[in-house]
């Protein structure tokens, strides 16, 4: 007797949802689940081993969730002897391997993804639907409306439809507390001697185990050490992730958030990123738990708003760009910069202690907040004028919660103004003194961030006035650099010359011999 054709159901690295849309339009007894680890994937950009083994564990332990769960599941392993390689190819072999009368598959968050999918039907000749991922708080469509006929787009504004459209934190038709965004309340300066949570750490379990030792041999020459993963690669460790954070790290979180301290990697962080963008979590589930701790009085309406404001108003603000505006966007580079990246992004062997501190952990824990990432390791980059594109490929590379739709407009518009302000009204630089400001590392720094030439002055500050008046062209009609023009013109010529120099002098020193070698 023949066996029913059954639908075909790829599953992606960052679907990992039991409640995923084309899960929920089939019947497990109808139905095959491919789920694959790809090496084209795996080598797009070189992915950080932590980040490897986070993916491959989590997948791993996704599918043997759906196996319980009734699913019969189609698991291609990295190392299978037959594996082709690509997505294509595995879905060409899972068509071989069962009888499939169509394909079902969630529509993919990247849009290179994407269009391979949309490929299939021609190439594979079976039709293939693409259902509607329902994970995100904002349709592209809705994104698309709010922006059609605006010269700018700004998150404030976004996030306000998002809190009305969610009614998160709202008082009837006012936002509660009397207004929108209390991000001034956010910028405290943390002290060394202060108590931070430890992060809560996940021993290996036998599939994660297997899946280091896989990265280890499949991928040794990788950035990162596979030793000392400690993340949660399942949806149960995710949650207990989340509530970790809400216990510990949500009451201080709005004062710290963009606090930098050396030795300490996590400070109040969530560290949900990663679950919430495989799929573990969801928005509206964490964003409801902060909610609830606010209304409870275990959290202070600046840490609640400001926590929801990252997830409902930046992060649904940062994927409608994204769709918006790709597949150009990932090539535009407004300051048409084009300089490598310096060696110590891959090695994190420098004198500059923030730098030293923000790719340390970042080679280690394949994570650094978001101020480390935009004022830290992004305004280097910016004002060296490095090419954006690798910029991107780096961020996307080294960072475990990196997914194209959400880390390339972070990178590219917000980090590197390479969209020429589509997504922040101004270029994130800075000299030394933000980071002294909101950091301990100039302190034990052997740069002086008071001085801006001679051997021992920070790097930041004549490379911030390098970086105005090479893009001063570009930039000086921006209202928001106004001042920082005015200064530089009102500057002695001498002053000026010296800081030119001192910054051409740093820029030639750059040694960036290893990035042909990794990206």
């Amino acid at each position: 007797m023949k066996t029913m054709s059954k639908t075909l159901i790829p599953i992606f690295a960052d679907q990992l949802s039991h409640g995923l849309s084309s899960l929920a339009a089939s019947d497990p007894e109808e139905a095959v689940v491919l789920m694959m680890e790809v090496a084209h994937e795996a080598e797009h950009v070189p992915h950080h081993s932590k980040k490897l083994i986070f993916l491959f564990s989590a997948m791993r332990h996704f599918a043997k969730e759906l196996g319980e769960a009734g699913w019969t599941v189609d698991y291609v392993e990295m190392t299978d002897a037959d594996n082709s390689g690509d997505f294509t190819g595995e879905v060409e072999r899972a068509l071989k391997r069962h009888d499939i009368s169509q394909i079902r598959v969630c529509e993919p968050s990247v849009y290179r993804v994407l269009q391979l999918v949309k490929g299939w039907e021609a190439e594979l000749d079976i039709p293939v639907s693409i259902t509607f991922d329902d994970r995100f708080i904002a349709t592209k469509d809705e994104f698309a409306d709010w922006a059609e006929g605006r010269k700018q787009f700004r998150m404030e504004y976004f996030y306000r439809e998002m809190r009305r459209k969610t009614g998160l934190l709202m008082d009837g038709d006012k936002p509660e507390g009397g207004q929108w965004n209390f991000d001034k309340e956010n910028r405290k300066p943390a002290k060394a001697d202060m108590a931070f949570p430890e992060p809560l750490r996940f021993q290996p379990d036998p599939i994660t185990q297997d899946v280091i030792e896989m990265v280890k041999t499949r991928f040794k020459t990788r950035l990162g050490n596979a030793d000392g993963f400690f993340w949660a690669v399942t949806r149960d460790g995710a949650l207990e992730a989340l509530d970790y954070f809400l216990d510990h790290g949500l009451p201080s979180f709005g004062d710290y958030q963009d606090a930098m301290i050396g030795g300490e990697s996590f400070l109040f962080h969530s560290l949900l990123s990663p679950y919430l963008n495989a799929g573990l979590l969801g928005p509206l589930e964490i964003c409801k738990a902060v909610e609830t701790r606010y209304l409870a009085g275990d959290a202070p309406i600046n840490a609640a708003e400001g926590y929801i404001r990252q997830i409902i108003g930046w992060r649904e603000y940062v994927r409608g760009i994204y769709w918006l505006e790709m597949p150009d966007y990932v090539e535009r580079n407004h300051l048409n910069a084009t300089r490598a990246l310096p060696d110590f992004y891959w090695t994190g062997e420098t004198d500059m202690e923030c730098l030293k501190q923000s790719i340390g952990q970042t080679l280690e824990h394949a994570y650094a907040h978001h101020i480390q990432r935009l004022m830290i390791t992004g305004n280097f980059a910016l004002l060296i004028g490095a090419d954006p594109h690798a910029v991107h490929e780096w961020y996307l590379s080294v960072y475990i919660d990196a997914f194209e739709w959400v880390e390339l407009p972070n990178t590219l518009g917000m980090s590197q103004f390479g969209d020429g302000g589509l997504l922040g009204s101004k270029p994130y630089a800075s000299s030394g003194s933000y980071i002294n400001r909101m950091s301990d590392h100039c302190g034990s720094c052997r740069y002086k961030v008071k001085e801006r030439v001679g051997e021992n002055a920070c790097p930041f500050n004549s490379l911030y006035w390098h970086f105005m008046d090479r893009n001063k062209d570009v930039l000086k009609g921006n209202n928001r650099l106004a001042m920082p023009y005015r200064n530089l013109e009102k500057m002695d010529a001498e002053v000026r010359q010296s800081l030119m120099d001192q910054a051409e002098g740093l820029l030639e020193g750059l040694n960036t011999s290893k990035a042909k070698s990794y990206i």
